[in-house]
């Protein structure tokens, strides 16, 4: 099979799933990843580091299109994570940044980006860093509609939630 046409897919698992659903398809030779957090936990008589999933109930897949029903089918697949009416396809590029981050930093913590309309940001990527707007709309998981007041007018612009602050 050609990597050019592997993607990776974000699959929704059973929970606490998450490594036995790693390991079940990776030895049906399918490429998997599942993101371990390195966490100290205390004992009643010492401390210990564990591996736990970074994200609870999620595990990435890279496959071509035609092998998603297989990977459907393996014992605790929920489903894959869909975007729009399709499977979300994750980049490569924030698959290997997963991987670095993990590898170079313990007790990682995931927070959802919660923003609401009328919310003060400050936009800390591209063109605008540094400028400040409020949130008018929410679109979707990933991205808000700014309104960015300068020079006596208003900007609305689409922004990644990722490229914003909450100011």
């Amino acid at each position: 099979m050609s990597d050019s046409k592997k993607k990776w897919y974000a699959l929704y698992t059973k929970p606490r799933w998450e490594k036995k659903v790693n390991k079940a398809l990776e030895q049906k030779g399918i490429e998997a990843y599942c993101p371990l957090n390195r966490v100290k936990r205390k004992w009643s008589d010492r401390m210990k580091i564990v591996e736990e999933p970074l994200f609870k109930s999620y595990v990435f897949v890279r496959v071509e299109e035609n092998e998603r029903t297989e990977v459907r089918y393996v014992d605790g697949v929920l489903n894959f994570v869909y975007w729009n009416g399709k499977p979300a396809i994750v980049r490569d590029d924030e698959i290997i940044e997963i991987k670095k981050f993990l590898n170079d930093y313990e007790n990682v913590e995931v927070k959802n980006i919660d923003m609401r309309p009328a919310d003060e940001v400050v936009i800390n990527a591209g063109v605008m860093v540094g400028a400040t707007g409020r949130v008018l709309r929410v679109l979707g998981n990933n991205f808000v509609e700014v309104r960015i007041e300068s020079l006596g007018f208003a900007l609305t612009a689409k922004f990644e939630k990722k490229n914003l602050l909450k100011a």
